[in-house]
């Protein structure tokens, strides 16, 4: 047996798949993206991607085990978007019920076109274009990440693509 076994202070680790610093480092940047995609606000996005990471982080002795840890932090990822969503348009009609005497509220910059109109798309068809499109995921890797069938990834992606051509080409016609 050697000196090292027998030392309570030496640890010896075994490499159990990636550690969470390299999920962290590969999937920062992608996922910053998909969150500004969905939010249109770099500070949303920001919380939210953290607030997903922070969810790995507690579970990773679980996690790492996945069969796609970074599919995985991306369903978190979308569910969290879309609770803020819901949360900014509840908080929307409330403030909007509240008498403003003339103070107008700030306005967010102005937004790419493309982009609005994919946040204004139903939310599955929301996350599996901007899955597809900007995290250039196949149609597989959705359906792993959204837990839902290839097939139903592939109706999104189509009745996303229509509603987006026919957003945006009302808004080139009003323009």
């Amino acid at each position: 047996m050697s000196s090292e076994a027998l030392d309570p202070a030496v640890v010896v680790l075994h490499d159990d798949g990636p550690s969470f610093d390299d999920l962290y480092r590969r999937e920062h940047r992608p996922l910053l993206r998909l969150a500004w995609t969905l939010t249109g606000r770099r500070d949303l996005a920001e919380e939210l991607v953290q607030d997903a990471m922070l969810v790995v982080h507690r579970d990773w002795d679980r996690v790492r085990r996945y069969e796609s840890p970074g599919g995985f932090v991306r369903r978190v990822l979308l569910n969290a978007a879309t609770s803020a969503a819901r949360r900014r348009a509840a908080e929307g009609r409330a403030v909007a019920r509240v008498p403003t005497d003339g103070v107008h509220r700030d306005e967010l910059p102005p937004d790419d076109a493309f982009w609005s109109a994919l946040r204004s798309l139903p939310e599955r068809q929301a996350h599996a274009v901007a899955l597809h499109y900007l995290e250039d995921l196949p149609v597989s890797e959705i359906a792993r990440v959204l837990e839902i069938a290839e097939g139903t990834v592939k109706v999104h992606l189509h009745r996303g693509r229509l509603a987006l051509a026919e957003l945006l080409r009302d808004e080139l016609e009003e323009g």
